[in-house]
């Protein structure tokens, strides 16, 4: 007996050992730590389950036969982040580059399998050099079966790609199609095709960080929702994101204790909105104001400024929030900020949180670059996620909200439930100088009558109480209240239940 206990224990230690010492070591000097030490420090600590430890590749091409490493790249099981479960695997590049391979690809479906069954969020730990190229049509196989399991898995439970290494050719659909997509500065790649196939094919000379680094990524394609100095801060940020989420589509999103009455005055929002409508502000200052403790989980915040998306607490409660940012671009409405949006909004509704909608918008970014790129389009990306989206709405504009931007920022009409307005709302199909000088066309030579003319349409349209009289507002409410009102607002809706007609699925403007 002892010696079979003593066989399980040198196999067990070989499996840890991966691609054995001197490739541990590499991957240490590269700044990385090993895929069993991030699940280690993503997990809670004791907590992680190994599936398939011993599990190893059947491929005879190439010699392959004569390295059969146990585990075969990849480490999967479950474990629980702040005592809640989650299924979690972890590419090795000590073992054949982290490459996926059919059995590889076999441990990763299986846990896949198995949070769709148990209900509970999937944490994908990326480091791969992409197929196993001695496998053939056999990792590309592997790769479809996972991609198939994103897809059913996508709206039932929570699923997060963190990008810890290299991520390649097809191996990027994977992550794609996952609700969040997290990565490390400098140590992190993702492309379709690398430096070299763009050199050859296109002829462009580009680095792997310029074609698909963290800033790339987080800046410009809007691919990754966030990128971290190293490991160890990656895998931090991913539990506090989980505390954030519920395990799944059935279940509600986790309430935590808090120290922060709900009922709490901040005199200071009173002046948030400066004197001249031109003057912008921070609606970050706003948004960290109102949750629990000041805290506030950013979503893609190097993407698309003029928008702000991310999780906070109201009550122990998660709550989505999105706000335009006067800082940037005046808090208009573009083709990147529509997207990012939209994009939020459908994963809160997906996963029953609501949505707390902070308005200051002029509009839409006017201009041939985006039209040409499609405004009509994505706007109605988040106009569409808005309407469909059955959670609990609360709106609250500070300032301005002209136009179909304003129908579009969870108005009354596409079912929100509390609108709220400050009293330094103003709500109108445009400012008051433009629409001024397109009814009084005939006088636009006299400059003082237009300047009597802007001012009566001022007086007239520029506060809320217009939309106040229609019932299209709730209520206009002091800002320094507004926690206490959104709190309220949100308790009242817990109970909501509201249902789409039957439908097979929508075809929103994609």
């Amino acid at each position: 007996m002892k010696d079979i206990l003593q066989e399980l224990e040198t196999r067990r230690a070989q499996a840890r050992l991966g691609g054995g010492e001197r490739r541990i070591a590499a991957q240490h000097a590269k700044g990385k730590l090993t895929a069993r030490e991030r699940v280690e420090l993503l997990l809670d600590e004791g907590s992680f389950e190994e599936f398939d430890m011993f599990v190893a590749h059947r491929c005879t091409d190439f010699g392959m036969q004569d390295q059969r490493p146990s585990g075969d790249g990849v480490i999967t099981g479950w474990g629980t982040i702040n005592g809640r479960m989650v299924y979690v695997y972890s590419q090795d590049f000590t073992v054949f580059g982290g490459s996926l391979s059919e059995t590889h690809a076999q441990k990763i479906c299986k846990i896949m399998d198995m949070a769709m069954q148990n209900g509970a969020p999937v944490i994908g730990i990326n480091d791969s050099g992409g197929a196993r190229i001695q496998e053939g049509v056999a990792s590309l196989a592997g790769y479809a079966e996972v991609f198939q399991r994103n897809i059913m898995a996508s709206g039932v439970v929570p699923q997060i790609s963190v990008i810890m290494g290299p991520c390649a050719g097809g191996a990027v659909y994977s992550p794609a199609i996952t609700d969040f997509i997290f990565m490390v500065k400098d140590t992190s790649f993702m492309f379709v095709t690398g430096p070299d196939v763009v050199k050859t094919v296109t002829n462009e000379v580009v680095t792997a960080e310029e074609l698909g680094g963290a800033t790339t990524h987080t800046r410009k394609s809007s691919v990754a929702d966030g990128a971290f100095e190293n490991d160890v801060e990656a895998l931090t940020e991913i539990r506090r994101l989980v505390d954030f989420l519920p395990l799944n589509n059935k279940s509600k999103p986790p309430v935590r204790p808090f120290f922060d009455d709900p009922g709490r005055l901040d005199h200071s929002l009173d002046t948030l909105i400066p004197d001249n409508p031109n003057t912008p502000y921070d609606m970050k200052e706003l948004i960290t104001k109102l949750s629990d403790e000041g805290d506030f989980y950013e979503i893609q915040e190097e993407f698309a400024k003029n928008i702000i998306t991310g999780f906070i607490r109201l009550e122990g409660r998660s709550v989505g929030v999105v706000a335009n940012q006067p800082m940037v671009l005046a808090g208009c409405l573009d083709n990147d900020s529509s997207r990012k949006a939209a994009r939020f909004v459908r994963f809160c509704d997906a996963f029953e949180i609501p949505i707390l909608t902070l308005v200051d918008v002029p509009g839409f970014l006017p201009g041939t670059g985006q039209e040409y790129g499609g405004v009509i389009k994505h706007g109605a990306k988040l106009l569409f996620a808005y309407g469909e989206a059955t959670v609990p709405k609360v709106t609250v504009i500070t300032r301005k909200a002209y136009g179909g931007a304003y129908d579009v920022m969870a108005s009354k009409h596409l079912r929100g439930d509390f609108n709220y307005a400050w009293p330094t709302a103003e709500i109108a199909v445009m400012g008051a100088k433009g629409a001024t000088e397109i009814i009084f066309r005939s006088e636009l030579g006299d400059a003082e009558k237009i300047a009597a003319r802007t001012q009566d349409y001022e007086d007239r349209f520029a506060n809320p109480f217009v939309a106040a009289e229609r019932g299209f507002i709730d209520e206009v409410i002091l800002p320094h209240s507004t926690r206490k009102r959104v709190c309220r607002a949100f308790a009242s809706l817990r109970g909501k239940s509201q249902q789409n007609p039957w439908k097979k699925h929508a075809n929103m403007p994609l």
